[in-house]
């Protein structure tokens, strides 16, 4: 039977971690601080969850350098949960930002109007606009963003939805590029004559067809303070968070899941803009989206920011042993890389993935990267053998796992093979990977 040490195991979620921390929640979990409870049992509303809570909020601002008008959230619902949270709450907010305009228009061109014949007005006119202007934008690059965009189109109406980039249609219908920014048809702002989308999505890294955003979008940037104006941003990176330097304050919100870089499956972190949460907006009523009749909306509570930021995470019940297991994780990386924060583990994460794919791009005639140079992912590296030859990617995958390499075998809607690069994956195992690769090349 082979020791945790021996196994090199790069599957794409749930992905390894640190084994020191593996090792601590193994205690952890069966009695904490010598307390006589394991942290499955301890209640999440107790001092000692407080303090995993905030330890983790601390550690995870830390690492990416989180500005002050931001909210963490730990959620549940994982990645695809994440996909329903943010159209429930930013078409909220939008409906919400469009009904005080509204009111205040309402107010001014009829005074003396009351409050039953303003509540009808600004209603007409909402209804107007959510059925005229309201859309979501999507930017399409793989299966995790196909799949968010679908469920935008189930949870209120695909007359909603812009997809304005489908990636496949410039790649024979498979995705592996990335358009031109130009190519994309996002939805007008008001300083582009149009009225602006309730907010563009993007999934910052693909796990299944291993095409990442190499840096920001630079036609997502700030383009004024008007509300009209702005792009509200959203990214998907449960498979690339903690990975590499992030500038927070060009997002709305960011979500993930943690199964990937940050613990084990069951936490979803939301970093949310405080201008999209009460005070500053809230949430609308109830019965007027009722009203309105937006399928899908007011949604679930417990996928609601504002009830979230509002009960500091702890609405419903926390699973406080994964909100644990995140929090050292998180807290070990600081402790690693003190002043360079997150840039010192990107540092090791573009070592690994330069290994791999330099060894890939060296035996061409055997070994086929999937997506194009210019998107490839450093976390999920995707490469067929011999354009795809089953027999020899059969037979590639069980010499791996005589070395104990794992978890090679790439998803199952696309075949082929993947190795996850993530940041609990070791450099020396990656190094063991890249002998394997030489070898296997070269027929040693």
């Amino acid at each position: 039977m082979p020791t945790r040490e021996e196994v090199s195991y790069f599957g794409a979620g749930p992905a390894p971690l640190p084994t020191s921390v593996v090792e601590a929640s193994a205690k952890a979990f069966v009695n904490f601080n010598n307390s006589g409870l394991g942290l499955g049992e301890i209640s999440h509303r107790s001092p000692t969850a407080n303090k995993i809570l905030s330890d983790a909020k601390a550690s995870l601002t830390a690492l990416l350098s989180i500005p002050d008008n931001y909210e963490i959230l730990f959620m549940q619902g994982g990645g695809s949960g994440g996909f329903s949270a943010v159209v429930q709450n930013l078409v909220s907010v939008w409906i919400e930002r469009r009904r005080r305009r509204a009111e205040a228009d309402v107010l001014a061109t009829n005074p003396g109007v009351d409050k039953t014949q303003v509540d009808e007005l600004v209603f007409q006119r909402l209804k107007e606009e959510v059925d005229e202007e309201l859309k979501l934008d999507y930017l399409v690059t793989g299966a995790w963003s196909l799949k968010a965009s679908q469920e935008a189109a189930r949870m209120i109406g695909s007359k909603y939805v812009n997809v304005a980039l489908d990636a496949r249609k410039a790649n024979d219908g498979k995705f592996g590029k990335i358009p031109a920014e130009e190519t994309w048809s996002l939805t007008p702002t008001k300083r582009e004559g149009g009225k602006g989308s309730a907010f563009v999505y993007f999934c910052d890294n693909e796990t299944v067809d291993g095409v990442e955003f190499q840096a920001f979008p630079k036609v997502l940037e700030a383009q004024g303070q008007d509300e009209e104006d702005e792009r509200i941003v959203v990214a998907d990176m449960s498979s690339n968070f903690i990975s590499r330097k992030v500038d927070v304050s060009k997002y709305a919100v960011i979500f993930g899941g943690a199964q990937k870089n940050i613990g084990v499956a069951g936490i979803t972190i939301a970093i949310v803009r405080k201008d999209l949460l009460p005070p500053q907006t809230t949430t609308p009523p109830a019965s007027l989206l009722h009203r309105l009749n937006i399928g899908g909306l007011p949604g679930s509570i417990v996928f609601d920011y504002a009830t979230t930021a509002k009960n500091d995470s702890l609405y419903n019940t926390l699973p406080i042993f994964n909100l644990w297991v995140a929090g050292e994780v998180m807290g070990e990386l600081v402790s690693t890389f003190g002043a360079q924060k997150v840039s010192g583990q990107e540092q090791i994460a573009d070592q690994k993935a330069e290994l791999i794919y330099g060894v890939l791009d060296k035996y061409q005639d055997v070994y086929q990267v999937v997506p194009d140079k210019t998107v490839r992912s450093r976390m999920n590296i995707c490469f067929r053998i011999h354009g795809g030859d089953d027999a020899k990617e059969k037979e590639f995958l069980q010499g791996a796992e005589k070395l104990l390499l794992q978890g090679l075998k790439g998803h199952r809607s696309v075949g082929g093979m993947r190795a996850s690069n993530y940041n609990a994956v070791p450099l020396e195992n990656v190094q063991k990977l890249v002998k394997y690769l030489e070898a296997f090349a070269t027929g040693q």
